[in-house]
């Protein structure tokens, strides 16, 4: 029997297009970013348990009013605290978001958005992170927050 968590396909390009340091392909490799985070043009700058940090552009991920579009917000924010869980949950295990919520704040029509994601409560079973969605001059413009429960791998 096999599950999304345990197949083996080398993803290592695709972690790179998407800046991962490279002490992460190890962990990343088989899994890679996914192909929603490389679509939304995902950067990261740091991946952590405590605090990742990854930006956006702006351009492609707005709705019709032209500005970004609130889902492009919570994608943002589940990519960077499930990465972070994943971080702390460690080799063996996985993790599954089982709660996350979003406040928008301002919007945003051109640019970067930049996401610091920082640890609430890493526990053995569930991980839970704060989301700071900013633009280029640090003003907030979403906060999200997510819950991701620990699962040890099958097999």
């Amino acid at each position: 029997m096999t599950d999304n968590f345990t197949h083996s396909v080398d993803h290592t390009e695709q972690l790179a297009a998407a800046g991962i340091p490279p002490e992460m392909y190890a962990m990343l490799a088989a899994h890679g970013v996914g192909t929603l985070v490389a679509k939304m043009g995902i950067r990261f700058d740091t991946i952590g348990a405590e605090l990742s940090v990854a930006s956006m552009p702006v351009e492609g991920n707005t709705q019709v009013a032209g500005i970004l579009h609130g889902g492009a917000h919570v994608v943002l924010a589940e990519t960077l605290g499930s990465f972070s869980a994943a971080v702390h949950a460690g080799p063996g295990n996985h993790v599954v978001g089982i709660e996350i919520g979003a406040t928008h704040h301002r919007s945003i029509a051109s640019g970067t958005v930049t996401g610091t994601c920082r640890a609430i409560h890493l526990g053995r079973t569930l991980a839970t992170h704060e989301i700071v969605m900013t633009d280029e001059q640090g003003k907030r413009l979403s906060t999200a927050r997510i819950t991701n429960m620990i699962r040890p791998n099958r097999g």
